[in-house]
């Protein structure tokens, strides 16, 4: 099965078009100009694509005219739906960026070897992510900064870190 990555989630329609307004789910919302087509799952997880006509950037939210969806009732339906990005069109990351998608399962341990825990979640905050970690008695929250993130290993899954003070 291919890869995909959410790019936003739909939280209504708008007007009567048959537009929907999406939550962006990427850094870099003005990407959507450069999508020609997304994808949607349905209950059966079955991914369904569709043509992009058209996309307005309105303070911060981004609003989509997909193709066949044309009234208000189909965008309607569409509610809580994540938009995604098949592999060939996600975005090219840069050193040190990773996608959450790879980030969750991984092991967490100190310099030391200590284990941590499980990286549960990500966390999108305005500086800087953070990373919640779910270990055998207790979870932590870590800021995704270099002091303290010093290796992450995406193929085996495993991630280094220096615990700060207080942490």
């Amino acid at each position: 099965m291919a890869d995909y990555y959410n790019v936003g989630k739909v939280t209504s329609a708008h007007g009567i078009k048959g537009e929907v307004k999406v939550y962006p789910l990427t850094n870099v919302p003005e990407r959507f100009y450069e999508l020609e087509y997304v994808w949607v799952f349905d209950d059966q997880q079955r991914p369904r694509k569709y043509d992009i006509e058209y996309v307005k950037i309105i303070s911060k939210r981004v609003c989509v005219k997909l193709k066949g969806i044309d009234n208000r009732d189909e965008a309607e339906k569409l509610k809580g739906a994540f938009l995604k990005v098949d592999s060939q069109n996600a975005l090219k990351l840069e050193k040190d960026e990773y996608f959450i998608k790879d980030l969750i399962g991984m092991k967490v341990y100190t310099e030391e070897g200590d284990f941590v825990g499980s990286l549960v979640e990500v966390l999108q905050t305005g500086a800087n992510d953070v990373y919640v970690i779910k270990g055998e008695e207790r979870e932590i929250l870590i800021p995704a900064i270099k002091e303290v993130v010093k290796k992450v290993d995406v193929d085996n899954k495993v991630m280094v870190v220096h615990l700060l003070e207080g942490l």
